[in-house]
C-alpha cells in the first residue's frame, strides 16, 4: 500500500506541475493578446486623428479588396504622423497619391496577334 500511496503522490505532483505550466503559459498569451488589441486600438485612434473621413473611407475600400496593402498603408500613416511629417490631416487626394506611391508597379501586358 505505501508504494502505491507514493506512487499516487508523485503522480499527483506531476499533474500539479503540468496544470502550473499550462496556466503560466496562458496567461501570457493573455497579454500578448491584451497588448494586441492595445496597439490596435492606439493604430485606430492614430489614424481617426490623422485621416479626413473621405480617406478614411478610401482606405476601408482598399481594405476591403486588399487588406495586407491597406495595413501597410496605416502603419506608413501612423509613421507619418508620430514622426511629425504630417501637416493637419491627410485628405482624399492626399491618400490617393500615397496609395500610388506605395501600390506595386502594375505590370502591363501587351499581346501581339499576328
Amino acid at each position: 500500500m505505501s508504494q502505491d500511496d507514493d506512487e499516487i503522490d508523485e503522480l499527483r505532483q506531476e499533474r500539479l506541475e503540468q496544470l502550473k505550466e499550462q496556466k503560466q503559459g496562458e496567461s501570457a498569451s493573455e497579454a500578448r493578446e491584451q497588448q494586441r488589441q492595445q496597439a490596435e486600438a492606439q493604430k485606430k485612434a492614430a489614424l481617426r486623428k490623422t485621416l479626413t473621413d473621405s480617406a478614411r473611407q478610401r482606405l476601408n475600400s482598399v481594405k476591403m479588396s486588399k487588406p495586407e496593402f491597406a495595413e501597410q498603408v496605416e502603419q506608413q500613416v501612423v509613421a507619418l504622423s508620430r514622426s511629425g511629417r504630417v501637416n493637419g490631416k491627410i485628405d482624399d487626394e492626399q491618400m490617393k497619391s500615397l496609395l500610388s506611391e506605395l501600390q506595386p508597379d502594375k505590370q502591363e501586358f501587351n499581346i501581339k496577334r499576328r
